[in-house]
């Protein structure tokens, strides 16, 4: 039977194996999927293990320290200098991103070439950021003000690589404007802190297409506002999914269709709100 795992530390509860052997069941696939704690001190040392596996996804504190042990860089694992999915090939590891294809196929839909607003400028807010401008967006990015170094190193880079980038930054609190789109990947509303929203009424009033990279709870009080008003409003399971269904085509070439791909969002969805007793 294939072997494939998960590693970060801590790890927590974890929607991944879930997620994953969905995925390989509906292929008809014979796979095991795991849970796999690895201290960062310890992580070099799981070498030999994580090369007996078919393949293996990573999450913090691992994608950036996994990188010298693989053989091969994918230019979206070279584009973040972050890697979440490993392919066994041949015995060679090669590191992919598979994160900003869970992002891109979720906001498909989406005017990402108007005037964005996106809120958090750490990891996945710097992915977003990058995303948002090679699709041509005019971007804001809201942040506290402690974060005012983080995002400033950010644009300096961004511009490097994209001279023409249309990017600013804004205390989120001092934001009034009108956007096409907002996004937040910032932790404000995650559960159990579920009653917090990253931006004014105000700015949600005037916006008409919302994404959240928070999948816990599923609807953030920043969705449901949103999509009180009839707008277009996703949450961050469809990320991981998406993201995980990407994994799959690089491990094994499978593929999936929409139908199915929705049936697994929405199971997910299920099962994190029964956790949370919101049903």
């Amino acid at each position: 039977m294939e072997q494939y795992t998960l590693i970060g530390h801590p790890l927590g509860h974890s929607m991944s194996p879930f997620i994953h052997e969905r995925l390989f069941a509906m292929a008809g696939r014979k796979a095991e999927y795991t849970l796999t704690d690895i201290a960062p001190e310890h992580l070099l040392e799981k070498e030999p293990f994580l090369r007996s596996l078919q393949g293996f996804n990573i999450t913090i504190p691992h994608k950036m320290a996994v990188i010298p042990m693989v053989d091969r860089l994918d230019e979206s694992a070279r584009r973040y200098d972050s890697v979440n999915c490993v392919a066994n090939v041949d015995g060679k590891l090669v590191g992919y991103n598979t994160d900003c294809d869970g992002f891109t196929m979720s906001v498909k839909d989406y005017p990402m070439d108007g005037k964005v607003l996106l809120i958090g400028c750490g990891g996945v807010g710097r992915m977003i950021a990058t995303e948002a401008l090679r699709s041509g967006a005019d971007l804001t990015i809201g942040i506290i003000p402690q974060d005012r170094e983080l995002v400033e190193t950010f644009i300096q880079e961004a511009k490097q690589h994209m001279p023409d980038a249309r990017v600013q930054y804004a205390v989120t609190a001092e934001i009034h404007e009108k956007f096409d789109v907002i996004i937040n990947a910032s932790p404000v509303g995650m559960f159990p802190k579920a009653d917090a929203c990253p931006v004014s009424d105000e700015l949600i009033d005037q916006a008409d297409y919302f994404f959240d990279v928070i999948y816990n709870p599923t609807k953030t009080l920043f969705l449901r506002k949103a999509l009180a008003q009839g707008k277009t409003a996703k949450g961050g399971a469809a990320m991981l999914v998406l993201q995980a269904v990407r994994a799959h085509e690089i491990w094994n070439g499978d593929s999936y269709t929409q139908e199915q791909i929705d049936t697994i969002i929405r199971e997910m969805e299920q099962t994190i709100d029964q956790q949370n007793g919101t049903h």
